[in-house]
C-alpha cells in the first residue's frame, strides 16, 4: 500500500471517557479517521505508524449532529471513528501520538 495514504488515513486520536475506560480494560484504542477509510487500510495505517500488530479493527460513522444557536439552525459534521484493538503483548502511548 501507498505510505503516503498510510500517512492520511488516521487524522487524530480520540480521547474520550469511554475510550480511556476501552483502552484500560480492553486495550482498545479509538481513532478519528478519513471518511472513505477501510477496515485494513486502518489496520495497515495503525501497524507502520506504530509498529504495533493489530488483531481487530471496529468501525463507526458517527452521524452529524443537529444545533440550534440563536435561533438558527445548524449542523455538525459527521465522521468516522476506529475502534483498534491490539494484540494481547502490546501497547500505544497515546500522548506521544497526539
Amino acid at each position: 500500500m501507498n505510505q503516503e495514504r498510510l500517512l492520511k488515513i488516521i487524522l487524530s486520536p480520540h480521547v474520550s471517557e469511554k475510550a480511556t475506560i476501552a483502552a484500560e480494560k480492553n486495550n482498545e484504542y479509538v481513532f478519528q479517521v478519513i471518511e472513505n477509510a477501510t477496515k485494513p487500510e486502518i489496520k495497515d495505517a495503525i501497524e507502520y505508524l506504530f509498529n504495533t500488530k493489530v488483531k481487530s479493527v471496529h468501525v463507526v460513522n458517527v452521524r452529524p449532529k443537529q444545533k440550534l444557536f440563536k435561533g438558527v439552525e445548524g449542523k455538525r459534521k459527521g465522521w468516522k471513528k476506529a475502534y483498534v484493538t491490539l494484540q494481547a503483548d502490546q501497547t500505544l502511548d497515546m500522548m506521544s501520538a497526539q
